[in-house]
């Protein structure tokens, strides 16, 4: 390790909240350390370390302590921004070997799109595939979250091919995450979500139907809850 890695969890545990850390222990509902710092300082400490090497962001990145992951991340995303290729690649690569650590939604939804959905614009999407059938619940959810870059692209086929492979996924953080990238494309798609609510709105978890439909008119979202509840009653 090298001496500015120590310094910098030094810092972090100098800028510790323990009130609020034990609060985001039980939002979170894991055992993982928390020191309790609030986003906007984690930010600003990114900044600083930009120029933190892959090197030197692994160790913070297989770290137990959630803010060191969570401040790991958001330096590989802004790295990553303005990268050349081949650092972009490696970046990449880091991300994707690590992401055993990378095992709360607030780490995904902050790192997902700006990495492994900026990687994959100029690529292959098979990834997304792979990642939307692992066993790991946050692999799913790096698949489905990494489209937000799409979506903002204007590109919404891997959006819909995604949330199709996770309609039967049992997690409710999969049928949230689905759902609220389902309603990120409706507002820039709306055809596009109604093709796929009209297809799927009868068998989609609840959650992830309420999530999707939550910007679109009531007598809307009436539609397809009434479709939701017919299809649930023709199979009991």
């Amino acid at each position: 390790m090298t001496t500015r890695v120590s310094t910098i969890r030094q810092r972090l545990r100098s800028l510790a909240e323990p009130e609020r850390a034990r609060f985001l222990q039980g939002y979170f509902k894991t055992a993982e350390p928390f020191l309790g710092i609030r986003v906007p300082v984690l930010r600003k400490l990114a900044r600083e370390y930009r120029a933190l090497s892959l090197t030197e962001v692994a160790p913070l990145l297989r770290s137990r302590v959630h803010e060191e992951r969570h401040l790991a991340l958001m330096i590989l995303v802004s790295a990553y921004t303005k990268a050349e290729p081949l650092k972009r690649a490696a970046i990449y690569r880091v991300y994707m070997k690590h992401r055993l650590y990378i095992n709360n939604w607030d780490l995904v939804d902050s790192s997902a799109p700006g990495i492994v959905g900026a990687h994959l614009t100029t690529k292959g999407r098979q990834t997304l595939d792979v990642l939307a059938r692992s066993i790991n619940v946050w692999d799913r959810r790096i698949a489905i979250i990494a489209t937000h870059h799409f979506i903002k692209r204007g590109e919404y086929r891997d959006t819909v091919r995604v949330a199709s492979m996770l309609l039967t996924d049992e997690h409710d953080l999969i049928h949230k995450a689905t759902g609220w990238m389902l309603r990120e494309l409706g507002k820039r798609a709306p055809a596009t979500l109604h093709g796929f609510l009209d297809a799927h709105a009868g068998h989609m978890p609840r959650t992830m139907l309420r999530y999707a439909i939550e910007r679109l008119p009531l007598t809307v979202q009436r539609r397809y809850r009434d479709r939701a509840a017919d299809e649930k009653a023709l199979h009991e």
